[in-house]
C-alpha cells in the first residue's frame, strides 16, 4: 500500500510540476529520465520552502539545491545526489573562512560564495595527492578531508556517515527493515560523498602556499 502511495505522489507531483522553481526546469524537463526527475523531485520540494525563507537561504551561489538538481543532471541519479552531499557536508558555519583561505569568488550582489559542480583547473598548485584523500575516506570518512586541510569538514562529514548509519543499524536491529535499508540508503550516499569531498578538496580546495 506504502508503494502504491507512493507511485501516485511521483506521478501527481511531476505532472503538475511547473517552472516557478529552477529545479523545476530540470523535472519537466523531456531530456530527463523518470530516475533523474525522482532524485531531483525532492529537491524541487525543498525550494518551494527554503526559497520564501531567507534563514534558509544558502550561503553558496548556485544554492546547494540548484547545485543538487545540476549534478543529478549532469551525472544522473547517484553519482548526482552523491556530488550533492559533498556540498551539503562543505555548507556549515566554516565555509566562509576557508573560502577565504583559498582566495575564492564571490557572487555579487549577494556576496556567496562561488562554488560551481564542475571545477575545470586548480586554483593553486595542490601538494596533497587527491587519491590518498579518496582511500582515506573510503576508509574512515572525514579523515581525507582532514589530511586535505579541512578538519573541521571532515568532522562534519563523518557526523553526517555516522547519524544515518546509527539509525540504519538500530533500526535493523529492532527488525525495522524498511526504516533500516532507507537509513543505510542515506549513510551509503554520504560516504560516497565523502569519498569524492574528499578527491575534491585536495585536488581543487588548496589556498596559496
Amino acid at each position: 500500500m506504502s508503494k502504491l502511495l507512493l507511485h501516485i505522489f511521483l506521478i501527481i507531483a511531476l505532472g503538475y510540476a511547473q517552472k516557478n522553481y529552477p529545479a523545476d526546469t530540470v523535472l519537466v524537463s523531456p531530456h530527463a529520465n523518470i530516475f533523474e526527475k525522482t532524485a531531483i523531485l525532492p529537491i524541487a520540494a525543498w525550494q518551494r520552502v527554503s526559497y520564501n525563507s531567507e534563514l534558509l537561504a544558502c550561503q553558496f551561489y548556485p544554492s546547494c539545491s540548484n547545485y543538487g538538481a545540476l549534478a543529478v543532471r549532469e551525472y544522473g541519479p547517484i553519482i548526482g545526489t552523491a556530488i550533492t552531499s559533498d556540498r551539503i557536508v562543505r555548507c556549515n558555519p566554516f565555509a566562509l573562512n576557508y573560502h577565504y583561505e583559498m582566495h575564492g569568488e564571490f557572487h555579487y550582489p549577494d556576496y556567496r560564495l562561488v562554488d560551481s559542480v564542475q571545477v575545470s583547473r586548480p586554483r593553486y598548485t595542490s601538494n596533497k595527492s587527491p587519491l590518498l584523500a579518496a582511500g582515506l575516506s573510503t576508509i574512515i570518512p572525514g579523515t581525507g578531508r582532514m589530511y586535505a586541510g579541512r578538519f573541521l569538514d571532515g568532522l562534519m562529514g563523518l557526523w553526517m556517515v555516522l547519524l544515518p548509519g546509527t539509525a540504519a543499524y538500530g533500526s535493523l536491529k529492532d527488525g525495522q527493515s524498511m526504516k533500516g535499508n532507507f537509513f543505510a540508503g542515506i549513510t551509503l550516499i554520504f560516504w560516497l560523498g565523502e569519498i569524492y569531498g574528499a578527491y575534491r578538496t585536495a585536488k581543487y580546495y588548496q589556498g596559496p602556499k
